[in-house]
């Protein structure tokens, strides 16, 4: 992202360089010499589980608009990651829940984004479509429909979800999903270095 007019002093002579002290290259204004940084973004949500079912949105915005997806988004200044998750679930799925904890942690660099999602179980019996989905289900974790799913991080914390299942044990999984250079569709991204504790 090229930023032209510096956010503190409002000058529009901004340039691209590595700081002094520094081993990556900056926005700097070259008026007030602040430095512009640039982090990734931290994506919350919850894998929602009642009755050995899985709550699922169907997406009414885009990107990826009448896919399915957990509850999921972008984390807000002034919240932990943890309400953030409840914050998004709530938003998307009109659902209390009750946090057990991190189930996965997924890095996509190619997007500066970082996924953190949440194992927890409905509080009551309530949820529904909130202003950004158009449908919310519970589904059995076999009639997951991998075809329409929105996103590859989606994707892979269902299958993590799946082979815990099969194990007996739910556990916490990190790793990387790296999108290679040539892509014919999302399906072929692909997960790296995945660590199970």
């Amino acid at each position: 992202m090229k930023i032209n007019y510096c956010s503190q002093c409002g000058a529009n002579d901004v340039k691209f360089r590595v700081p002094d002290g520094d081993s990556r290259p900056r926005f700097i204004c070259t008026n007030c010499h602040f430095i512009h940084y640039q982090n990734p973004n931290i994506v919350a949500g919850c894998l929602v589980t009642h009755d050995d079912k899985i709550l699922i949105c169907k997406r009414a915005i885009e990107p990826r608009k009448g896919m399915w997806t957990l509850p999921a988004g972008f984390m807000e200044n002034h919240e932990t990651v943890e309400q953030a998750a409840a914050r998004e679930t709530w938003e998307e799925a009109r659902a209390e829940i009750k946090i057990h904890g991190l189930f996965t942690l997924l890095n996509l660099p190619h997007i500066n984004q970082v996924y953190m999602i949440y194992h927890g179980n409905l509080a009551g019996n309530d949820f529904g479509p909130g202003p950004e989905s158009s449908e919310v289900k519970l589904i059995d974790a076999r009639d997951t429909p991998w075809e329409e799913l929105a996103f590859p991080t989606i994707r892979e914390t269902l299958k993590l979800y799946i082979e815990d299942l099969e194990h007996g044990q739910l556990r916490f999984h990190c790793g990387d999903i790296i999108r290679p250079l040539v892509l014919s569709d999302s399906r072929n991204a692909w997960l790296a270095n995945r660590k199970t504790r």
